[in-house]
């Protein structure tokens, strides 16, 4: 994480809390120092940034996926990336995730958690979740048994034989329930929901790790135009709670839940801004969205 960022994140953290920017601390006037994080245990983002991702490239056969890529999400941000089949979003997700190491480059979670020291398993128990275009949920079992497999347990055999619900995490299965509409099919069989039902089960189940970044690649890809409104509502909610990744095609969604859309092209940022300013951009026009 390069200090000039970190500087220019924690002035906008400062404002943003309607503190002094500059003020002088035991830190020299930041939040916190730049190798520790704030909280023992919590991402740091005293910086103003959950995500950073700088220079970084990944070949495969000769092929460059990702080229000088550089990008960094706000916590509780919204982000929304389009770009071309090919453009590097998928392998953009992998990276983050751990999937796929890049051959060079700077990936970091909040200011001190190098993503690329940890493995994928490693990168989901910090609290990064990532969802895939295609649903995948425990059919044979119920949305409350989905739920509650996804829980922060011990998962070894005798932990897991004498598992009960606390009333906490009642609590917090109930809340999830609703937030992904799911409340009045608790007793349903995973199978039987409908494509757009799973993808919400599939979010709640990752909300049941309480993610601080969430990647959801085309969420809405294949839904009806209901569950399309009712998935930006859901996404709507989230946002603030937690900062989410979002690449889809569907320019109608976007426009419902966007603030700042980033357009990726041949593995690098082409664009960014609000997606009226990114359409009426010609070179997005010519390489995605067409005339």
């Amino acid at each position: 994480m390069t200090p000039d960022l970190m500087e220019a994140g924690a002035e906008r953290h400062a404002r943003a809390q309607g503190l002094p920017v500059g003020a002088s601390t035991e830190s020299g006037g930041r939040t916190a120092g730049y190798g520790r994080p704030a909280v023992a245990g919590e991402v740091d983002v005293t910086h103003g940034r959950i995500l950073y991702l700088e220079d970084v490239s990944v070949s495969f056969d000769g092929f460059k996926a990702i080229n000088k890529l550089s990008l960094d999400i706000a916590p509780g941000e919204l982000r929304c990336i389009i770009g071309p089949n090919g453009a590097g979003k998928t392998t953009m997700m992998d990276i983050i995730t751990g999937k796929t190491r890049p051959d060079e480059g700077t990936v970091y979670f909040g200011s001190t958690i190098d993503l690329l020291r940890h493995r994928e398993a490693e990168i989901a128990q910090l609290g990064i979740g990532r969802k895939f275009q295609k649903p995948t949920v425990f059919e044979h079992l119920t949305v409350f048994e989905n739920l509650e497999l996804a829980l922060k347990t011990d998962k070894r055999v005798k932990p897991s034989m004498f598992f009960k619900l606390d009333s906490a995490q009642a609590d917090r299965l109930a809340d999830i329930l609703q937030t992904i509409h799911l409340a009045d099919s608790v007793n349903r069989m995973a199978g039987t929901l409908s494509h757009g039902q799973k993808q919400w089960l599939e979010i709640g189940m990752l909300l049941m790790q309480d993610p601080k970044l969430l990647l959801l690649d085309e969420p809405v890809a294949g839904m009806t135009d209901e569950e399309t409104a009712r998935t930006a509502e859901l996404f709507l909610t989230l946002k603030g709670k937690h900062s989410l990744m979002v690449v889809e095609h569907d320019m109608s969604f976007i426009r419902t839940i966007s603030e700042i859309v980033t357009v990726l092209c041949d593995g690098s940022v082409l664009a960014q801004g609000t997606l009226d300013e990114v359409q009426s951009d010609e070179r997005v026009i010519e390489v995605y969205l067409g005339r």
